[in-house]
């Protein structure tokens, strides 16, 4: 079955992506929560349109994404977490503790667009994360778990 997607889906495709997905899923999931829609001469020919109109203002949005991304140049991010014996931490450092020491650098970023290697964080120490500012501009990017100071 042919669709267009009218919004990112997760490991499917982006918004405006044309693609094949069996029967049931895109009957029973994709279509009725709204994520799609069937891909028809009529509905091709709209989104043929749309792609041209909107190629000039991609390239302005990718522009921006690669600054945002350049900012991380150089950037030394270190999240404290309140820290237990060895260096196990209480709670967990999530990507949304990221984005936000991230947003106090200057380095705007939704949260949903922030992948941590292994996901939440139980430990301290040095972690990888994945920044997807656009989807042509995808920055890797390390920061430190460290323990709170004892006060």
């Amino acid at each position: 079955m042919e669709l267009i997607l009218k919004k990112d889906v997760e490991k499917l495709g982006f918004k405006d992506d044309v693609v094949n997905v069996k029967n049931g899923y895109g009957r029973n999931y994709l279509i009725p929560h709204g994520f799609a829609e069937l891909a028809t001469p009529s509905t091709r020919k709209v989104l043929n349109e749309t792609l041209k109109q909107r190629a000039y203002k991609e390239k302005k949005q990718i522009d921006e994404a690669k600054k945002q991304a350049e900012k991380l140049n150089g950037l030394d991010i270190k999240l404290t977490a309140k820290a237990g014996a060895g260096d196990k931490i209480y709670g967990s450092v999530t990507d949304a503790d990221l984005a936000d020491a991230l947003a106090k650098e200057g380095v705007e970023i939704e949260k949903k667009y922030i992948s941590i290697a292994g996901g939440n964080i139980k430990r301290l120490g040095q972690y990888d994360a994945t920044l997807r500012f656009h989807r042509e501009v995808i920055s890797n990017f390390s920061f430190d778990v460290v323990a709170e100071a004892q006060g």
